[in-house]
């Protein structure tokens, strides 16, 4: 009684025909990946506090926000190219400014928050961030550099892990993921920030996991059915770990869900990301990750020198 799970998405015998799709999967994904390039130069990422400089100043006012009184409260003290904004409630106020020089930050922030007491008596200043030109321009280079080392050591860790297929065929839908990823965050609006960073990086990490629970099933069962055709026997093993994939996609959604509804300003943007990221990192585990070692594997792959009677197949 207590052995069996309580919940099922798929049955247990289930043979669903993944590779069918394979070629569909591929085409789509390669669709995908070259918008979100071009989106990603043009109009580009809409660079954070962190990556592009500046100071950020969240208000939230006694009443309803008056932007013309803002503004002109901010123009009294010499800042005339602040951006102003509204999120959440009508009395929250998102105010940036460029970065200038570092030496002048605490002032310029100091000011700010004298304009907005000024213009609306009452006002609370929740946050105040800034970040000077070239800290930015040093985190922006840190950010990169953390996602190029963390790419470049999933590859590494395969690699080891398994044949040169394997890591290969990971790493490229990896690379995928992480266009689409950035062709979301350019479509949304998202800021690209050290939040974002961490996102993708999780995002990375949470893929790479699923690739390797697959593949794992893939290797085992190139020792089990020795005679086996590969497309089949990729099936079979998508078809094995399918209700643990989509338990643990599951599980780390509705966990992110209540983030992205109720997280605010500072949360939601990383807990889209992150739904955004579930749902690429599952769906390429089988549509992309699996069709790429298909083609790379097909008569390459070792099989173990034991041979096991192949399960029954049933048409989905």
């Amino acid at each position: 009684m207590f052995g069996r799970p309580l919940l099922r998405f798929v049955r247990k015998d289930t043979h669903i025909n993944f590779m069918r799709g394979r070629y569909m999967g591929l085409i789509v994904s390669a669709v995908l990946s070259i918008a979100s390039i071009i989106l990603f130069f043009h109009p580009g990422l809409t660079l954070g506090l962190d990556f592009r400089g500046g100071i950020v100043v969240e208000a939230k006012t006694s009443g309803p926000a008056d932007f013309a009184k803002l503004r002109t409260a901010l123009a009294a003290q010499h800042i005339s190219h602040a951006s102003l904004q509204a999120f959440g409630a009508p009395d929250d106020v998102l105010i940036r400014l460029d970065a200038g020089d570092d030496q002048n930050t605490d002032a310029v922030v100091d000011t700010v928050r004298r304009a907005v007491t000024d213009a609306q008596p009452g006002t609370t200043i929740l946050r105040a961030d800034a970040v000077g030109a070239s800290v930015s321009a040093e985190l922006f280079r840190n950010g990169m550099l953390a996602l190029g080392l963390s790419l470049a050591m999933i590859l590494v860790y395969i690699w080891f892990r398994f044949e040169w297929e394997f890591a290969l065929s990971a790493v490229i839908t990896l690379v995928l993921d992480l266009t689409k990823t950035m062709g979301f965050l350019v479509i949304t609006g998202f800021e690209f920030d050290l939040v974002m960073v961490a996102a993708i990086l999780t995002i990375l990490g949470y893929s790479t996991n699923d690739k390797v629970v697959v593949y794992d099933r893939v290797r085992e069962n190139l020792r089990k059915y020795r005679t086996m055709p590969l497309m089949e026997l990729i099936n079979l093993s998508i078809n094995e770990t399918l209700n643990r994939t989509l338990g643990t996609s599951s599980t780390v959604f509705l966990a992110a869900l209540p983030l992205a509804l109720w997280g605010g300003a500072t949360l939601s943007g990383f807990a889209w990301t992150m739904l955004f990221g579930i749902v690429v990192g599952t769906s390429s585990s089988i549509f992309i990750a699996a069709p790429l070692l298909l083609f790379m594997g097909e008569g390459r792959l070792k099989r173990g020198a034991k041979a096991g009677p192949a399960p029954a197949q049933q048409k989905s």
